[in-house]
């Protein structure tokens, strides 16, 4: 897709993720029916099937050709065998939700050719409101945005699992654990944002945690990989991922360094 047409793009999809995240704050309003699924039981809500209905509802029509990866929709493999998908995840951080809390959001990609080429990343307690367009940079709330500089982990603020946080920590003692991001895609965008310098993600998540905040991160300036420095690809026969490392580029690459000995350890 052309850059001009992504750039045009992008503030239709704005738009549809807006009035999505409305909904969602409309439908935790009343009494709020949840349950459980997989084998994790991992939470689900009706706030995440309506957000899912409406998403599926109105963005083929932004584009008609593009294939559906949503985390609330049976996955059908004919549905995937499009050059371009949408990758949605209509509630991310579903348990932070359902407890009331701010930090959940509603995630949307364009994946072209498996890499995300449109992003938007909206959590709608906090108002705020990411994108990220193919060579257009990331903004928030319409301010461009940038992963914070520099390689040094001194005073460096760090998020994700506690047993990373520790092995970090014990190589250097002056990085500085931050509280848990229930988002794990607002996790990563604090990266872009530059109010962390870097975060983690074990094993497991899937394309529709990651691809709007993989976006937004490397148009910050940032870089996502695995601890063996490999971007990620979308779009797969298998859509799940192994442990990852996000931050501002040259931090990302002393991080790796750092884990390059003991990448057993994030496994």
């Amino acid at each position: 897709m052309p850059a001009s047409d992504r750039a045009a793009l992008r503030e239709r999809l704005e738009s549809v993720v807006r009035e999505a995240g409305e909904l969602a704050r409309i439908t935790a309003r009343g009494p709020l029916k949840r349950w459980t699924k997989g084998h994790d039981e991992s939470p689900v809500s009706e706030g995440d099937i309506a957000v899912n209905d409406f998403l599926q509802a109105r963005l083929p029509g932004l584009v008609p050709e593009a294939g559906w990866l949503s985390e609330e929709s049976e996955d059908h493999p004919p549905d995937r065998a499009t050059a371009a998908i949408w990758v949605v995840d209509p509630i991310d951080g579903t348990r932070a939700y359902i407890l009331g809390r701010a930090d959940w959001t509603i995630a949307v990609a364009l994946v072209e050719d498996g890499r995300p080429s449109l992003a938007a990343l909206f959590a709608p307690v906090t108002d705020e409101m990411f994108l990220a367009a193919k060579g257009e940079g990331a903004t928030l709330n319409g301010a461009p945005i940038h992963a914070s500089t520099g390689a040094t982990l001194d005073g460096a603020l760090l998020a994700g699992p506690q047993r990373y946080l520790k092995h970090f920590q014990s190589l250097n003692p002056r990085i500085q654990s931050q509280p848990k991001v229930f988002s794990l895609a607002l996790r990563f965008a604090r990266v872009a944002h530059g109010t962390l310098d870097a975060a983690f993600a074990s094993r497991g998540s899937h394309d529709w945690d990651l691809a709007a905040a993989d976006l937004i991160v490397h148009e910050a300036g940032g870089a996502m990989t695995d601890f063996a420095g490999q971007s990620l690809r979308y779009n797969r026969p298998h859509v799940v991922h192994e442990s990852l490392i996000v931050a501002g580029r040259a931090r990302h690459k002393a991080l790796i360094e750092l884990a390059r000995d003991r990448q057993r350890d994030f496994a």
